[in-house]
């Protein structure tokens, strides 16, 4: 025990401090790598396989990302009316795809540098919020919905970069009043959008900061006409590529859609604080009683306890869950509460931000924050983790602030205060990384399934059909299964339709069954229909993760006879 006090004590972490504060970027860039590493393998899975298809076309038809058919929903349709993002995502697999190889680890290496610029960007916005950029950025990069994001090829990190970066440039360019900085963050706000709709949200947010800055609209306000024009340009060469708005699509679809609109609505907002808590859990970390005064810590736990307790008597928060039905829940119940109770403290946080410093930055944040949690919990077509990672960074910051007003340190002894925080980042990290690696370990047992599916039913002359989605789709394809069309079925005598139960779109036939099973995530899943789970779908589950008992994956299988599935 002694050696272990002097090793704490020892000259190593003064050391180590001191180099992290002399070269923090360095520092930064070494977290994340170390932090993403061990992922950089790891199987496509979810909606991957839509950005590497795409990007597969943009190889061959550079000009026409999306002319190409795809079967995601069951049936077979035109990718435009599947994909709801814009390509520049897919254009830059391609780009590093050219270079590095379509390799899954090739892939993920290209988006570990999004993801450090998003975590650079980060550092460089704080310094003009707080004076501890260096603890805003790490409690950014410690959080579940980054780590789990910066591990897929989609489009969400890519956009996040952008995004904070574009912020970067728009307040160095205001308070300066400079052109190209401002002209520099509308590119990158065109960017953003490009990368996913959601970028567009920008333009009113950096609008109203312009405004309260400046008190009067200027030549800073035509910068925002880059990305308008741009955006309508986007409009014009989809309408004449595909006869079709993709924009306005998406838009529709998020719409049609959302939760909120299809009777959710309450419901919606205690899921959706219950994926802000978990899904920014640094703020949890971060926020004992150096943050937070017992007083109000327990009338914040008291008070949402008893919010989610009111709608858990009433069965409206789990009533669109059919599978929870007549089954033990306690253990679910008691997780949504305390990552909701996790949430309003990230609301709190916000709020009270505003009411203390009551500026131009401390409304950015908020509007940042408010922003977001309000699209994913009302708008969005569902509630999930990559919807939330935009605010990220932007508590991240507001978690610096607060800690910079004192609460964060030891007044007789800062060295205390300053260990203190490095515990709670540890902690954090710990976390975020056991998140991560449930979600890689689900990716694995997804591309195990579709091996073990080939291998076991991929011969004989017969087809292997299959149903379901995500990484099960793209290996099984790529070893030659076939995507069932559920519409139009061509089964004949002998073939087998395989299905992995822990899916999307599915439509199993009501007949008896056999199948395997393949071992995934043991106790922490964060996507699992069976547990309630759901980071990347709050249909598929209220929360983004949940411990517990993780079943394995299952795939059924089904013998083929007579043009349908029939007894096996």
């Amino acid at each position: 025990m002694d050696a272990l006090t002097s090793l704490w004590r020892g000259n190593w972490w003064d050391k180590t401090r001191v180099w992290a504060a002399a070269h923090p970027k360095s520092m930064l860039a070494l977290a994340v790598v170390i932090a993403l590493g061990p992922f950089l393998a790891k199987p496509f899975n979810m909606d991957d396989p839509l950005f590497v298809w795409t990007a597969r076309q943009i190889h061959a038809h550079p000009w026409n990302p999306y002319g190409f058919n795809v079967n995601w929903y069951g049936r077979v349709g035109p990718m435009w009316g599947v994909m709801q993002n814009p390509p520049l995502a897919a254009y830059y697999l391609a780009a590093a795809a050219g270079v590095l190889g379509w390799s899954e680890v090739a892939l993920h290496v290209a988006f570990l540098l999004s993801a450090l610029a998003a975590i650079l960007g980060t550092y460089r916005l704080a310094r003009h919020f707080c004076g501890q950029p260096l603890l805003a950025a790490l409690a950014t990069l410690f959080t579940p919905v980054f780590l789990v994001s910066s591990t897929t090829v989609m489009c969400d990190v890519l956009m996040l970069a952008f995004w904070v970066w574009a912020a970067v440039l728009w307040v160095e360019g205001i308070e300066r009043d400079a052109f190209w900085p401002l002209a520099g963050a509308g590119l990158l706000i065109a960017l953003a959008a490009l990368t996913k709709y959601f970028g567009a949200c920008l333009i009113p947010l950096l609008a109203v900061y312009g405004v309260m800055s400046k008190r009067r609209f200027g030549r800073w306000a035509g910068c925002l006409l880059i990305p308008l024009l741009v955006l309508s340009g986007y409009e014009w060469a989809t309408r004449t590529l595909y006869q079709y708005d993709l924009l306005w699509k998406a838009a529709d679809y998020a719409s049609r859609k959302s939760g909120f609109f299809t009777g959710a609505r309450a419901a919606a907002g205690v899921i959706a604080l219950g994926f802000t808590g978990g899904g920014l859990a640094a703020a949890l970390f971060l926020a004992p009683w150096w943050l937070w005064r017992p007083r109000a810590l327990l009338s914040l736990v008291g008070g949402v306890a008893l919010l989610a307790f009111a709608f858990f008597s009433q069965g409206t928060l789990l009533a669109d869950y059919n599978w929870m039905r007549g089954g033990p829940r306690f253990s679910l119940e008691a997780q949504i509460i305390f990552w909701t109770i996790s949430g309003v403290s990230v609301l709190a946080l916000t709020v009270a931000d505003v009411w203390k410093h009551r500026d131009t930055r401390s409304w950015l944040l908020a509007l940042w924050v408010f922003g977001t949690f309000l699209f994913t919990a009302l708008f969005n077509w569902t509630i999930n983790g990559r919807s939330i990672l935009p605010m990220a960074p932007a508590v991240g910051i507001l978690l610096a602030r607060r800690l910079q007003r004192g609460a964060g340190t030891n007044e007789n002894n800062p060295a205390v205060g300053r260990r203190r925080i490095m515990i709670a980042l540890a902690a954090s990290a710990l976390f975020a990384l056991l998140v991560a690696r449930a979600d890689f370990l689900l990716a694995v047992a997804a591309r195990q399934c579709a091996l073990q599916s080939s291998q076991r039913y991929g011969h004989g002359g017969r087809t292997l059909w299959f149903q379901g989605h995500w990484g099960f789709q793209y290996y099984l394809a790529e070893l030659g299964g076939q995507a069932l069309d559920m519409r139009h079925p061509a089964f004949r005598d002998g073939d087998i339709l395989v299905m992995p139960l822990n899916n999307t779109n599915l439509d199993p036939p009501s007949v008896p069954r056999n199948g395997f099973r393949v071992d995934g995530p043991r106790f922490l899943a964060d996507m699992n229909v069976f547990i309630g789970a759901g980071f990347y779908s709050s249909r598929d589950g209220p929360l983004p993760f949940v411990f517990g008992h993780v079943p394995p994956e299952n795939v059924a299988v089904f013998n083929c006879n007579s043009g349908r599935p029939g007894k096996p």
